[in-house]
């Protein structure tokens, strides 16, 4: 279990490393995303498991390949 949570953060700090990159909020990319900014927040807070169909909304929200996203996995 631990190790899931761990992985979960991981994808969290990319998605946050990359949308601050963007210079977008979280808001702004849940919108874009078509994700609910909660459920976001939980996401990069490493709060709530994502589904592969989530991570792919945001990937191509933030205009980044899905492998960037789970590269230190």
């Amino acid at each position: 279990m631990a190790k899931a949570l761990a992985h979960e953060k991981l994808i969290g700090q990319a998605i946050r490393k990359f949308r601050k990159a963007k210079k977008i909020t979280q808001e702004q990319l849940a919108e874009r995303a078509d994700l609910h900014p909660v459920y976001m927040g939980q996401i990069e807070r490493g709060e709530q498991a994502i589904s592969v169909r989530a991570l792919i909304r945001i990937a191509q929200a933030l205009g980044v390949r899905l492998r960037d996203l789970v590269r230190d996995l």
